[in-house]
C-alpha cells in the first residue's frame, strides 16, 4: 500500500487443511521488539477462504490502527479468484515455488497450471506460471529457448487480464534481461511494478536486476529490506546471500547462507553460494565440502557438478575434474545440461580457448546465469582475454545506470 506503519511487522503462521476444513494459526510480529503484536487461531470452511481473508485483514489493520481509505481496503482484500479451490491450488504453487530446488519449481508448475485450468480469469496464478518458468531456465529444467517464450506469454495473459498486476511486470522484468538482454524493457518493467506495488522491490528478481546493472549497493539494500519483512524465509535469506556473494563480500555472504541453512538444511542452493564463496576466498577444502553437499542434494545437477569440477580444477586435481566434464557429457546426452557449467569447468583447468567455445553456446542457448557474468568471481582467470570483452559486448550490458535506485 506504500504507507509507513510505524512499525516493522511481519506476518507469520501455518494453515493446516482437515477434509473440507482449514485451520489457520497466525501472529504479528514486531521486528524491531521481537514481541507479538497480535495472534489469532481459525477454523474455516475451505469454502469460505475468502471470508477468512477478509476477517485477517480487518483485524490486522485494526491492530496495526491504520486509517485506511476505501481504495486501501479495497486492494488488502482483493480477489483474484472467486473459486476457493483454485485460491489453494495457487497457495500450494507459491509454496512450492519458495522452496528454490528444481523438483520444488516442478511441483508449483503443476499447481498453478491446475489453478488457471479451474479459472481462466485467474492473473495471479498466470503471473505465478510466469515466474515458475522463469526459474525453469535458472535451475536447468529446461532449455531456455524452450521455457522462456513459455514465461512470457503467461506474464502477457496475466497483464491482459489485470494490467496492474505487479507480478507479471516482474515477470516480465526478468524475462527482459535475462533472456532476452533487454536491459531497457527491464527497466521499465521493474519501475512499472514499483509504481503499482512498492513491495515488488522485495522480490528476488529485483536485486538480481540491480546486481547485473553493478549496482550492487542497492541490490543488497533491496534484498535485505525483503528479509526484514519476512526473516524466517530461506528464499529471501538465501536471495540475500546472493547479493552478497555478487558484490564479492564472501565473508558476509557465507554467514548468511549458514543462516538459510538454520532456516532450511536442506536448502541446497546455499551450498552453492558457500562453494562459490570459499573458492573465491581460495578456501578450497571448504569449498570442495560445500561443492559435494550441493551435488549430493542436487542429484548430480548440472549447477553441482559444475562447481565440483571447478573446485577439483583449483585444487590441482585435472583428473576429477576431467572426470566431472565427462558426466556433464553424459548427462547432455539424457537431458538439457547447459554449455555454462562446462564453461566454469574449463576456466578452472585454464583452458581458456574450450571456456569461450562453451560461453559462447551458452549465450546461443541465452543461459540466464551470463546476466551477471561481470559480477561472479570464478570468471577472473579469463577476464583479461580479448574475447571475454566481446562476449559483454554481445550481451549488451549497460554502464552503470545514471538513474539509481537505493
Amino acid at each position: 500500500m506504500g504507507r509507513d506503519l510505524g512499525v516493522r511487522a511481519v506476518l507469520s503462521g501455518s494453515l493446516l487443511r482437515h477434509e473440507d476444513t482449514l485451520v489457520v494459526r497466525a501472529e504479528l510480529i514486531d521486528v524491531d521488539k521481537g514481541s507479538q503484536l497480535w495472534g489469532g487461531h481459525y477454523n474455516h470452511k475451505v469454502a469460505d477462504v475468502f471470508a477468512l481473508q477478509e476477517e485477517l485483514a480487518t483485524e490486522i489493520s485494526e491492530r496495526l490502527r491504520l486509517r485506511l481509505t476505501g481504495t486501501e481496503k479495497q486492494l488488502l482484500t482483493k480477489r483474484y479468484t472467486e473459486d476457493p479451490d483454485a485460491y489453494q491450488l495457487y497457495l500450494q504453487g507459491r509454496y512450492f515455488w519458495n522452496k528454490r530446488t528444481p523438483d520444488g519449481f516442478v511441483k508449483a508448475r503443476e499447481y498453478f497450471q491446475q489453478a488457471v485450468d479451474r479459472d481462466h480469469g485467474y492473473a495471479l496464478a498466470y503471473a505465478g506460471l510466469a515466474e515458475t518458468y522463469d526459474q525453469f531456465s535458472f535451475f536447468n529444467i529446461a532449455p531456455p529457448r524452450e521455457i522462456m517464450p513459455k514465461a512470457k506469454s503467461a506474464a502477457i495473459k496475466a497483464l491482459e487480464i489485470d494490467p496492474r498486476l505487479a507480478e507479471a511486470h516482474v515477470s516480465l522484468g526478468y524475462a527482459s534481461y535475462i533472456y532476452d538482454f533487454d536491459w531497457a524493457d527491464a527497466g521499465m518493467h521493474f519501475d512499472h511494478a514499483i509504481e503499482l506495488d512498492g513491495a515488488s522491490k522485495a522480490h528476488p528478481f529485483y536485486p538480481l536486476f540491480l546486481s547485473s546493472l553493478g549496482e550492487s549497493k542497492a541490490a543488497i539494500a533491496a534484498a535485505r529490506d525483503a528479509l526484514s519483512r519476512d526473516p524466517a524465509s530461506p528464499s529471501l535469506s538465501h536471495s540475500l546471500s546472493i547479493q552478497l556473494y555478487l558484490a564479492r563480500q564472501f565473508d558476509e555472504a557465507i554467514e548468511q547462507s549458514k543462516k538459510t541453512l538454520e532456516l532450511d538444511a536442506n536448502f541446497p542452493a546455499a551450498y552453492a553460494v558457500l562453494g562459490q564463496c570459499y573458492s573465491s576466498k581460495k578456501l578450497l577444502p571448504e569449498a570442495l565440502d560445500a561443492a559435494q553437499k550441493l551435488t549430493t542434494q542436487t542429484r548430480s545437477s548440472a549447477q553441482g557438478l559444475g562447481l565440483l569440477g571447478f573446485v577439483q580444477a583449483q585444487l590441482g586435481n585435472r583428473a576429477e575434474a576431467q572426470r566431472v566434464l565427462d558426466e556433464l557429457a553424459a548427462a547432455s546426452k539424457r537431458s538439457y545440461t547447459p554449455a555454462f557449467y562446462f564453461a566454469m569447468v574449463y576456466a578452472g583447468l585454464g583452458d581458456k580457448d574450450r571456456a569461450f567455445t562453451w560461453l559462447d553456446k551458452a549465450y546461443d542457448e541465452r543461459f540466464a546465469r551470463l546476466a551477471y557474468l561481470r559480477q561472479e568471481e570464478f570468471w577472473s582467470p579469463i577476464r583479461g582475454d580479448t574475447r571475454y570483452a566481446k562476449l559483454v559486448t554481445r550481451i549488451g550490458f549497460p554502464e552503470l545506470s545514471k538513474k539509481k535506485r537505493e
